[in-house]
């Protein structure tokens, strides 16, 4: 079975109740849904949570919730390896019989089904463990700078400051939209970022980090140009 886990905890702290807050007209967990439901791929689509109106939001929207999330596996601490372990766990008692599974954020409005469905293809069609979502860094990370406690400026590596940014390696970073894997990777929480991972490679106006306010305007303005 080919399952999408959502992981939609209620605690959100920096914009509270974002999973399930207004984006452009949707609560922001719908797009996640919809573009699952999409897809194509997945034999069910689970929404993770230890929050009843978000649990109520997410089954309006198509997707199912057969359990609450556990209290400790809900607070700020938990990581979403351990999150989806727990869903898998949870299949496997009832019956079920996952394969692949797919972490899908709930704050990725950006995600499409076409993505997915290639993150499917490409984890299918290699030995890898996983197959998620990358963009590459819009400026040299070689050339990074840093504010010291004087309020000074510090390179990280000031033997690039003479290196052309075109001799430089182009560096990449997680999209935070979705995770394919397979399920014995994340039973064993067998690292993500690893040399068994391959690449779904987004542009970059694809990608939108959703951590504060400004951050939610800026994604709903990207979002509204996409959509012109």
């Amino acid at each position: 079975m080919k399952i999408a886990v959502i992981p939609a905890r209620g605690g959100s702290k920096r914009i509270p109740r974002k999973n399930i807050k207004e984006f452009c007209g949707k609560p922001m967990i719908a797009y996640s849904i919809e573009a699952a439901l999409q897809s194509g791929c997945f034999d069910k689509i689970i929404v993770s949570t230890d929050d009843l109106e978000i649990a109520e939001v997410a089954k309006s929207y198509g997707a199912e919730v057969p359990f609450m999330r556990p209290m400790e596996l809900s607070d700020d601490y938990s990581g979403t390896i351990p999150v989806i372990r727990h869903a898998i766990e949870w299949l496997i008692k009832q019956g079920f019989d996952p394969e692949l599974i797919c972490c899908l954020y709930a704050t990725a409005p950006f995600v499409t089904a076409e993505y997915l469905q290639q993150g499917f293809q490409q984890l299918k069609s290699t030995n890898a463990a996983y197959a998620f979502t990358v963009t590459s860094y819009a400026f040299p990370i070689q050339r990074a700078i840093k504010l010291n406690p004087e309020l000074g400026v510090e390179m990280f590596d000031r033997n690039n400051f003479n290196t052309r940014s075109q001799d430089l390696e182009e560096a990449w970073h997680d999209a935070g939209q979705f995770y394919w894997g397979r399920v014995d990777a994340w039973l064993t929480e067998k690292i993500i970022f690893g040399a068994d991972s391959t690449p779904v490679i987004l542009p970059r106006h694809r990608v939108q980090d959703i951590d504060t306010s400004e951050d939610w305007d800026r994604a709903e303005w990207l979002f509204k140009a996409l959509q012109g």
